[in-house]
């Protein structure tokens, strides 16, 4: 009864897939999942920093490591097409040699010829993904609302226009909730707002899911919103 889980989690291997798909060994284990989140991190700050021009937002990482190459897809909202021409070369011409540079690590691979390991430097392949309907994914939505609440704009009025946004980008229900000392009230309380289908327990649902913490004068704030993209 009531038991909740993180609806990414629940439908792995049906209709959600690993954002990153590697094996190691247990004692590596740690050190790589860290490296990831390294990665992620490092990735996110260079393209607020240098690619503010072309690139409107950032959307998700995806991590792929095999022995001599590792793949990164980076999902974006990519500004229009004039500025993202124009800007994009210039801006992101140091991002993959500097992840060159900074991670990576000497693995181990056995050559089948000679029957021995030999050592080998991975190299790193960059795949920019553009995504043209960002009010799908939640974590965007959750920004926007994040915005909102930060220029202090009544709660429900941004949880309305977040929804109104993901309605405009085709999306079969959505409901947005935040937790907190909403609107600078001195007990906390949960407020949602759900439009459409959100069928939680349907593992075959195409759900999309985040959460965002925001920083106000009051307090944090958590913002979750979980988006039914497609499915029966």
């Amino acid at each position: 009864m009531g038991q909740k889980i993180n609806p990414l989690g629940l439908r792995l291997g049906t209709t959600q897939s690993h954002h990153s798909l590697w094996f190691a060994k247990p004692k590596n284990y740690s050190k790589e999942l860290q490296e990831d989140e390294k990665i992620r991190y490092y990735i996110k700050n260079y393209v607020e920093k240098n690619m503010t021009s072309s690139v409107r937002a950032l959307i998700r990482i995806e991590i792929e490591k095999a022995v001599d190459v590792t793949t990164m897809k980076i999902y974006i909202v990519p500004a229009p097409a004039e500025v993202f021409n124009k800007h994009y070369r210039r801006e992101s011409k140091n991002l993959q040699p500097n992840l060159q540079k900074k991670f990576a690590s000497v693995n181990q691979k056995f050559d089948l010829k000679t029957r021995k390991l030999i050592y080998v430097i991975p190299k790193f392949n960059l795949t920019l993904i553009k995504i043209f309907e960002p009010y799908r994914h939640p974590n965007i939505l959750a920004e926007f609302i994040s915005d909102q609440l930060q220029q202090r704009i009544p709660f429900r009025k941004a949880m309305k226009k977040a929804i109104e946004l993901a309605k405009q980008a085709n999306t079969k229900g959505i409901r947005v909730q935040i937790a907190g000392r909403i609107g600078g009230k001195e007990i906390a309380r949960v407020e949602w707002i759900r439009d459409g289908r959100v069928p939680l327990q349907t593992i075959q649902a195409k759900i999309d899911y985040c959460c965002y913490p925001v920083r106000t004068i009051y307090g944090v704030l958590g913002i979750k919103i979980w988006i039914f993209i497609e499915g029966e």
